[in-house]
């Protein structure tokens, strides 16, 4: 193919630290250029207080990070390819919303509300709503249509309404400000192509049907009526919201004349809808139906499509949705995903590293140069040096057990309540038999979802890997195959979110009719396969059996 008839396509995935963008040849699959910057706001901890389980970000971190990250990108390709950009889509973590006022501009960007907190976006992984959440359930449960059946049978803290529910009620202000609300997916394309307003918004089919209760049962969100009983603000903001939904094949529109000028873009660039990044991160990863897709990273976000005939009228329990179209038009997107997988690993990291964040300063003996490049060096150092040290320890049956509910449980069978937990502890307990026990955890909070998909009657062809940890650690990605006892492909790329988004994009562009068929001709494959050790699999099985008791004591006992 000559360079006059080569089109390109932009997949931007927002993560939960920073942002990274992809160029991409929409034909090949070839990646041009690759932008990662971290947001500014965040970085500095602002907005947030892990101790009350409050994680927010400003939206100017996202303005300004998708601008930094596009034109970085296109910097590094020839003049000509910012010309030949058909489409561009974005993913975004989730339920990741925002209050907004009456014309659909996020209230952290409206004067007085600048610096508030409760303004802003709402990250997935804030927890201030767990009571709200469950008020949810209680009405749902109370009689009359059970508006959570669709999601698992459980609404959880990490999603929209709770989280909207109880920043209403904890800021006066906001809630009489407050007009609508938006996810985070849904206002990036909003913005670039200037349709912000409650009414033109498109709305993510992904984002609303797992996190927003939305279903064509009940033709589109619950009604008002369901919301008044929990708060007569929550009824308002609720009429001010969607009844229809979009798959994230359809074109929202085209860039805005502004946006196109900051991107470096022209006007021609088609804009697709939104989703949340696993879901994308699926079909970046090559998934194809009963596959089990894998984003690991400071979480992890299960994904699957299955065909309508394999799901019909069951209500899978305990999982975070099934929702048709969610992930590939045509196909039953089926979410699951553990609250804590990395966070895990680097709770332990801050544990360890207490004495050198802490101690290190005090020291006369060496210069402020030496402290500060010895203090990065053992920072570095320690997830590594462990990990090493972990692999050599001998399989042991009485070895320490870990619950992986340090951030709470998002699946089976959400409870953002429950807390993680140690047994087996003795005076031989080191670091790395500790930290060993963690990735067992982790590793068997990942059983517990495949099991119950099994359990469930939803069969699971393969595993794919997906994210930093899938690609970096061979440690934690071969315990987890010995646990599960079946192989994990790993994909090849390794901004499989960005990459979904822009075979996304390449659909909304025009390039391609269906994302399938954007998959066939941009996908890169897989480079590596974790076999199960059928030994160690063996006695991990019996282990898993600990980590159920331990977990099922920790929850009888949870306040």
């Amino acid at each position: 193919m000559d360079n006059k008839t080569k089109r390109y396509v932009i997949g931007v995935d927002f993560g939960t630290d920073s942002a990274r963008t992809v160029i991409v040849d929409a034909f090949s699959g070839e990646e041009l250029a690759t932008a990662v910057q971290y947001y500014p706001r965040w970085s500095e901890g602002r907005y947030c207080d892990p101790v009350k389980n409050q994680y927010r970000q400003h939206p100017v971190d996202y303005m300004e990070v998708l601008e930094a990250t596009i034109r970085e990108a296109l910097g590094q390709c020839d003049s000509g390819v910012a010309g030949k950009v058909a489409g561009i889509s974005m993913d975004t973590t989730g339920s990741t919303p925002a209050l907004t006022d009456a014309e659909g501009i996020p209230l952290a960007l409206t004067e007085g509300f600048e610096e508030n907190p409760n303004a802003m976006f709402i990250l997935w992984k804030d927890h201030t709503a767990v009571k709200e959440a469950e008020e949810i359930n209680r009405l749902a449960r109370s009689g009359g249509v059970n508006y959570i059946k669709y999601v698992g049978g459980v609404y959880s803290s990490e999603w929209v309404w709770a989280k909207v529910l109880h920043v209403i009620r904890q800021d006066a202000s906001v809630r009489q400000a407050a007009a609508s609300w938006i996810e985070h997916c849904d206002w990036m394309p909003a913005l670039l192509c200037g349709r912000q307003r409650p009414d033109e918004v498109v709305r993510s089919r992904c984002a609303a049907g797992h996190k927003a209760l939305w279903h064509r049962e009940w033709n589109g969100l619950p009604p008002g009526s369901f919301f008044r009983k929990l708060d007569p603000a929550l009824e308002r903001i609720r009429n001010n919201l969607y009844s229809e939904t979009f798959t994230s094949d359809i074109r929202v529109g085209y860039l805005s004349p502004e946006w196109a000028d900051r991107l470096g873009l022209t006007t021609q660039v088609a804009v697709g809808t939104g989703a949340f990044d696993c879901h994308m991160g699926a079909v970046g990863g090559e998934a194809t139906p009963n596959v089990l897709t894998r984003t690991i990273g400071t979480s992890t976000c299960d994904i699957m499509t299955a065909h309508y005939k394999d799901v019909g009228d069951q209500l899978i329990a305990g999982i975070c949705g099934q929702v048709d179209g969610s992930v590939i038009p045509g196909y039953v997107g089926l979410e699951a995903g553990q609250s804590g997988f990395g966070d895990i690993y680097a709770w332990f990291k801050n544990v360890l590293a207490w004495p050198v964040e802490n101690l290190l300063d005090n020291t006369t003996l060496i210069s402020p140069e030496t402290k500060a490049k010895l203090k990065e060096e053992i920072l570095e150092q320690i997830i590594p040096g462990l990990t090493d040290a972990a692999a050599r320890i001998p399989f042991e049956e009485s070895a320490v057990v870990a619950l992986d509910w340090m951030n709470g449980r998002r699946t089976p069978d959400a409870n953002q309540e429950v807390k993680g937990a140690m047994i087996g502890l003795t005076l031989g307990s080191d670091a790395p038999r500790i930290f060993k026990a963690l990735v067992e955890a982790t590793a068997f909070g990942s059983k517990a979802i495949v099991e119950r998909f099994g359990r469930e009657g939803v069969r699971i062809k393969e595993i794919i890997g997906l994210g930093g940890i899938a690609r970096k650690s061979s440690f934690v990605m071969q315990t987890m195959a010995n646990v599960l006892n079946m192989p994990i492909k790993i994909a090849a790329s390794e901004q499989t979110c960005a990459f979904g988004a822009a075979m996304f994009a390449a659909v909304a562009g025009g390039i391609h009719k269906r994302v399938e068929d954007a998959q066939k001709a941009m996908g890169k494959g897989f480079d590596m396969v974790y076999h199960p050790n059928r030994d160690k699999a063996d006695k991990y099985a019996l282990l898993y059996r600990k980590y159920e008791q331990l977990g099922a004591f920790v929850e009888e006992h949870s306040d």
